[in-house]
């Protein structure tokens, strides 16, 4: 296939919309904690095992966590990993009139 014959689609913003995976905002924002938290772990240079015992879980459940398998984490766990790990969790509310919502993670 040629450069020419492919087609092109615009993406929403949120993979998982455009993947048709259920509950994309939700999922969007739960990649994105995951992603706080696989940050932390690498910048203070824990290995699986030594992020498994601070946050309460198994190396396994850290390893899920780091290939961004998260169907077995619900976003409140993923927020207390946050917690345990020394940060700050804000959650704004806006509203937006009749447009559906988003959900956003934002580091600071």
């Amino acid at each position: 296939m040629q450069a020419e014959d492919k087609e092109l689609t615009r993406s929403s913003g949120n993979i998982f919309t455009d993947l048709g995976i259920p509950e994309p905002e939700e999922m969007l924002a739960k990649a994105g904690l995951a992603h706080q938290i696989c940050a932390i772990v690498e910048e203070r240079g824990l290995t699986q095992i030594q992020a498994a015992r601070l946050l309460g879980v198994t190396q396994p459940k850290v390893s899920l966590l780091t290939r961004g398998r998260l169907a077995g984490f619900s976003m409140e766990r993923l927020v207390h990993f946050l917690l345990l790990l020394q940060c700050d969790v804000e959650i704004i509310v806006k509203r937006q009139g009749n447009a559906s919502g988003h959900v956003r993670v934002i580091a600071a």
